[in-house]
């Protein structure tokens, strides 16, 4: 029997591209098991955006390849965007791996297997990868069945200095109207509930495509089209939030009112450096305008400190804005140079005790906010989507309210109440956390 161990690292956008293989390899006989030792096949799906991202794919590889020492006959496979990245170097720093597939084929993986010789080889197209899938690609979602992604671009035009996208996904590549209709009808089938919407730029989404297509428009096809509940949105560009998509946001309840706006920096010197194309007066007026369309939206956003030339009056600047904005959720990231980027070009570089510093300072502001902010939520009755039993304790449920994003936000602890997973349920808080809520199931006759 064919059987497969599978490891998926990085975002959702890379979860995606994990779904189409392990789908593919469904198809060709495998069977997916949860203990390495059974599996004839071990594969890693990479990420090799940043430098730590690297590193812990070379972890998962190096820790499967072990279970391949106590089992010969196993193939170890590696897939993604670390292989897009480094390419033939890979075949010499890591002579354990069977089989090396890039983004321009992993969904042809059983194919590949098939062919494989018993010499290590790689099979991708030198450059950046020009591959997009379409609905009639098929997608083994992972679990929980009751929610899903829908990736909508690939690639990215903004041309970030610090970024290494680009080269590694190629240029802006969307998809149509009509083909991600069908696809969003397809997972309501199989019971999705929660739907978020991806791209490395969701609101780039149609500018190559020689039509009407925006993302104003996409999810007004959506919205039409399907019963899906709740619509999520992911990755949208600061400069290219326009009044229409707020507008709708603010008059369609299914799609959630929460925005994830990477906003990287506020400081104009270092948003320039980066090749950002906005400044600082576009952010607070972006923030002014979601809070006057949409006022109870949850923004997420994520700054960088360390930028090459950054100075402690960029980082104060930073620290003033982010009170004065008082977002939901902000995640931190320490500068790192990419080799081949630009901005591993730019003098002025920051130590390293200096960017942990900095860090520390942002995180420690954006902490204090989050509480605060949370406390809104106690004794108001939100919509929750369960997700299960809780991991912290199995008295415990474990739910999101809209205001929460899979894997990457808090969540609601549910105290008392008789749901399943995948239910919608109303949800009366009680108790607020830097990061997590905590909640009670109301009755209908409560509710009511």
């Amino acid at each position: 029997m064919k059987t497969l161990y599978m490891v998926s690292l990085g975002c959702p956008k890379n979860l995606v591209d994990s779904e189409v293989m392990l789908a593919a390899l469904e198809q060709a006989g495998y069977a997916v098991v949860e203990d390495p030792n059974q599996a004839s096949l071990l594969l890693v799906n990479t990420c090799g955006f940043i430098r730590p991202a690297v590193e812990e794919a070379i972890d998962a590889i190096l820790e499967l390849a072990a279970y391949k020492d106590e089992h010969p006959e196993q193939l170890l496979v590696v897939a993604g965007c670390m292989v897009q990245r480094y390419g033939d170097n890979l075949l010499a720093e890591l002579p354990e791996v069977d089989l090396f597939v890039g983004l321009d084929d992993f969904s042809d993986i059983a194919r590949l297997l098939e062919r494989l010789t018993p010499e290590p080889q790689i099979v991708a197209r030198p450059g950046s990868a020009a591959y997009l899938m379409d609905s009639s690609v098929a997608r083994r979602i992972s679990a929980p069945s009751f929610r899903s992604y829908l990736k909508i671009t690939e690639g990215c035009d903004n041309q970030c200095a610090y970024c290494m996208i680009p080269s590694i996904r190629g240029r802006l590549r969307s998809r149509t109207i009509d083909d991600l209709v069908t696809e969003a009808v397809r997972l309501q089938e199989t019971g999705v509930r929660e739907l978020t919407l991806i791209a490395q730029d969701l609101t780039a989404y149609g500018r190559d495509l020689h039509d009407e297509a925006n993302l104003v428009a996409l999810l007004g096809a959506l919205l039409q089209h399907t019963d899906i509940p709740w619509f999520r949105l992911l990755y949208a560009y600061p400069a290219s939030v326009t009044d229409g998509l707020l507008q709708l946001m603010a008059g369609q309840p299914r799609i959630l009112p929460y925005l994830d706006i990477p906003f990287q920096h506020v400081s104009d010197q270092v948003l320039r450096a980066m090749n950002r194309h906005y400044r600082r007066d576009t952010l607070d007026d972006l923030v002014r305008r979601i809070r006057r369309f949409v006022p109870d939206c949850a923004v997420r956003t994520t700054m960088m400190v360390g930028y090459p030339g950054e100075t402690e009056a960029d980082v104060t600047e930073m620290v003033e804005a982010l009170q004065a904005w008082q977002l939901d959720h902000v995640g931190v990231f320490q500068y790192q140079d990419e080799d081949g980027s630009r901005a591993a070009q730019l003098p002025d570089k920051v130590d390293d005790d200096e960017k942990e510093a900095r860090y520390q300072q942002v995180m420690t502001t954006q902490a204090a906010i989050s509480e605060q902010r949370q406390q809104r939520f106690v004794g108001r009755i939100e919509p929750v989507l369960i997700e299960g039993v809780s991991e912290e304790s199995e008295l415990l449920l474990e739910g999101r309210s809209r205001f929460q994003a899979p894997e990457i936000d808090g969540c609601v602890y549910i105290t008392s109440g008789q749901v399943h997973p995948g239910d919608i349920v109303p949800v009366r808080i009680t108790e607020a956390h830097t990061y997590d809520l905590v909640g009670e199931v109301v009755n209908d006759q409560e509710n009511s």
